[in-house]
């Protein structure tokens, strides 16, 4: 295929990079199974950097995990440290942003825990950090999202001396990685304070030209450079459009108010940090992800959400600007770190999960289609609105005294109910709402004595 059509199917490519394999650690830091994980060895590069190599029946085969420490975390035995989660690109590795995105450097002198693990196959095409639409391809299961989300944060948390809270967790990421970052954070707000997307693809979904090229490139890379049919990952655009959506961090974006975001874009215009041959695909490329992080920003500010938003306009593809964009970013990082804005006093999250866990809410939907949005909003402990089809069993969080008798009033549309329900022993309210036939919208009003908490 000629190199133009190549890169004009490749919105989120980045160079692969090469790890040694990995070996036992003589010495340093000990890194143990949890969560899933099974640690298969591990290389001690230097006194901060370390890299790992796991397995997971998650993935079903074994991939690299990069871990830089603080400078002096081995002395500091009763010190803590955030950490950043930083994801590589289209046919990247793990060791990618230490060997070409001058991390160490960057993070140097800095109270941060950084991990660059792999979201993809030995340098393939990648994951697009979703639990994909086939299991049963020759890569296997490959549940990126539950590898990384459900597993790799509480496997971090278990090994190393992290804030393992939302104040204390951020992600970032370039170009396929990027679009991995915001879809992560939009699909789990409670889990990071912060996100950020270096000539990333953050919207892949919200109208027909973006998806239409998005899953161009998608279909292009699971075939070419992954070897599987083009819907193994998110499924058909056609019937499993919802999948596409439910994964966009456009349109999940009313999930990320109260997180501080950023966002670094670039023309493709060549720039100053571009060497003398340029890359027709780098220029290409970059194009591309401009068209789908100016899509994303508008989204941002249809809803009133801020975010730091840097078009440098001069720019390609490349490695040079990401390193750039991650020396610009690491300081508002610590920042945010330090002072972290607090969670949404009301809370409001959407999804096509049937059973979802965000910011100590619980919702489970007992509908005939496996996906489909739902959305909660406004709540707190007073109460919440759902919109929802089929039955719906909302748990609060830890809000009120143990044991406490409350009263809930429920409406739809015209028909008002009161129900009696009790608070367990934990603090939590469960409420089992009447069936609704197709998507409705229901106001939820709680009656009862709040804990102080």
């Amino acid at each position: 295929m000629p190199r133009l059509a190549v890169f004009a199917l490749a919105l989120a490519t980045a160079s692969a990079g090469l790890v040694a394999p990995a070996r036992a650690a003589a010495g340093g830091m000990r890194f143990g199974d949890a969560g899933g994980i099974h640690v298969v060895n591990v290389r001690r590069i230097d006194d901060r950097q370390y890299a790992i190599r796991v397995s997971t029946a998650a993935l079903g085969r074994a991939v690299d995990v990069r871990v830089l420490l603080p400078t002096g975390y081995g002395r500091r035995a009763g010190a803590r440290y955030p950490v950043l989660y930083l994801f590589h690109g289209t046919s990247g590795r793990a060791s990618d942003w230490a060997e070409k995105g001058d991390v160490a450097k960057t993070t140097a002198g800095r109270p941060l825990i950084t991990v660059m693990p792999d979201a993809g196959f030995d340098g393939d095409g990648g994951g697009w950090f979703t639990d994909w639409a086939d299991p049963t391809t020759k890569k296997g299961p490959s549940k990126w999202e539950t590898f990384h989300v459900g597993q790799l944060i509480p496997w971090i948390d278990r090994n190393l001396r992290t804030v393992p809270r939302r104040e204390g967790r951020a992600i970032a990421g370039l170009s396929q990685g990027g679009f991995g970052a915001m879809s992560y954070a939009s699909r789990h707000p409670s889990l990071f304070v912060s996100a950020a997307s270096f000539s990333g693809a953050p919207d892949t979904a919200s109208n027909p030209l973006v998806l239409a090229g998005a899953t161009g490139v998608v279909s292009y890379i699971a075939l070419a450079l992954n070897g599987v049919r083009p819907e193994a990952i998110f499924g058909s655009p056609l019937t499993d459009a919802v999948n596409w959506h439910g994964h966009n961090p456009a349109d999940l974006a009313s999930n990320l108010r109260g997180m501080r975001l950023a966002l670094w874009t670039a023309t493709g215009l060549p720039g100053e940090l571009d060497p003398p041959e340029l890359d027709p695909a780098a220029i290409g490329i970059e194009a591309l992800t401009h068209v789908s992080t100016i899509s994303f920003h508008r989204r941002l500010d249809e809803l009133d959400i801020p975010s730091r938003y840097t078009d440098y306009v001069f720019g390609t593809h490349i490695y040079p600007y990401w390193a750039r964009d991650l020396r610009e970013h690491i300081g508002p990082l610590m920042r945010t770190f330090a002072a972290p804005p607090r969670p949404p006093a009301k809370i409001s999250y959407r999804s096509i999960d049937r059973t979802w866990s965000q910011w100590g809410w619980t919702v489970s939907l007992k509908r005939p289609a496996a996906r489909e949005f739902s959305a909660l909003s406004k709540a707190s402990g007073t109460g919440f609105t759902l919109r929802a089809a089929g039955t719906a069993t909302v748990t609060t969080p830890a809000s009120y005294r143990p044991g406490t008798r409350v009263v809930v009033r429920v409406t739809r549309g015209r028909t008002h109910r009161v129900l009696k329900a009790t608070v367990d022993g934990h603090g939590r309210l469960t409420v089992t709402l009447p069936r609704a036939q197709g998507v409705a919208t229901t106001r939820v009003t709680i009656s009862a004595p709040r804990t102080s908490r």
